[in-house]
């Protein structure tokens, strides 16, 4: 197992453009399953990369294991990548595929078909072997992909978007198989970089939620969720995200001069005549989704997204009342964008 430790990373492509990684600081402890999210372009990718020795790192060091590997290439640094290409040899069988790494590094036959039959157990593949890449679908392409990666035995995993060729069904089949590999195999570290907070909350260990190349922010799924360091993290992870209102349009923090008040829609409660209501407004859209709505409404021009019971709202124009725990409301300086 490894520990992975990004010291005062920088990446900067030329210097007259803004830096790409902005002084990265963060350990991943031996067996973690890290998840780099953020949106596209903020700097997740390229700092997978560094890690695997694809990119080169500007300042700042990196170290695996206690050992600074910024200038190892990456045969030499013990890590394997699964990239969002497949990048499988067409004309190669599956145990090919999964073995042509280890061929190229000189195992023994022995050896290679022992590691491969041990990866193709885990990931089901087992009666794929044969198969050439062409009669596979494109789950089994991605599982045979980590499979190359599983038979090296790294120190790290390295994930870069894996699943987004993926349809919908296929990406939740093979996000569970992933998870389900980490906890087989959980010597090793696995950093997974997706732009898909689903499969952030749901893999992660940790996630590092990543913004304009600066850090926002590090933590459990928990943490990230229920108590976000700044209005982005808020605003980006969450589906529908947390609600964000200037003060002044919440009667009972109108003298919060300077404040974001923000609460996650789950939070806004049917309002039942007791007191006067945290907010209220008209219903501007009202989308059914089963076991609850999401009604989206006007509150004093700032729009609002609350998900209540089914059938409380049933149509659009509706006058909505609504109300909040006090422990469930969150303060932003407008500002700077930090927790208050």
């Amino acid at each position: 197992m490894s520990r992975i430790d990004f010291k005062t990373v920088t990446k900067q492509y030329s210097p007259v453009l803004p830096l790409t990684i902005n002084n990265a600081t963060l350990t991943i402890d031996r067996g973690d399953f890290c998840v780099f999210v953020g949106p596209s372009g903020c700097g997740k990718s390229t700092l997978l990369r560094m890690v695997a020795g694809l990119e080169s790192i500007t300042s700042g060091d990196i170290e695996i294991s206690g050992k600074r590997v910024n200038d190892l290439p990456p045969a030499k640094r013990g890590v394997a990548m699964v990239f969002q290409s497949y990048a499988l040899y067409p004309h190669m069988t599956v145990a090919e595929n999964m073995a042509f790494g280890l061929r190229v590094l000189g195992s023994n036959k022995t050896e290679i078909d022992t590691k491969v039959k041990k990866a193709a157990d885990i990931l089901q593949l087992t009666p794929l072997l044969e198969r050439l890449p062409k009669q596979l679908s494109g789950g089994q392409r991605q599982r045979v992909a980590i499979g190359r990666a599983i038979v090296k035995e790294p120190d790290v995993f390295l994930f870069d978007e894996p699943l987004s060729n993926l349809d919908a069904a296929l990406r939740v089949q093979t996000r569970l198989e992933i998870a389900k590999l980490h906890h087989d195999i959980g010597r090793s570290s696995m950093i997974y970089v997706t732009h898909d907070q689903v499969e952030a909350m749901t893999l992660a260990d940790r996630i590092v939620i990543l913004n304009h190349g600066r850090i926002e922010q590090i933590g459990t799924p928990e943490e990230v969720y229920d108590t976000p360091a700044t209005v982005f993290v808020a605003g980006f992870i969450g589906a529908p995200p947390m609600n964000l209102l200037p003060a002044e349009a919440l009667p009972d923090h109108s003298t919060r001069h300077g404040v974001l008040v923000g609460v996650r829609p789950e939070h806004l409660l049917w309002h039942k005549g007791a007191g006067a209501p945290f907010l209220s407004g008209k219903a501007t859209v009202v989308e059914p989704l089963g076991s609850d709505t999401l009604v989206s409404l006007d509150v004093a021009g700032s729009a609002v997204i609350a998900r209540l019971a089914p059938r409380l709202v049933r149509k659009a124009g509706e006058e909505v009342a609504l109300s909040a725990d006090p422990a469930n409301i969150h303060f932003f300086d407008r500002a700077t964008g930090a927790r208050l």
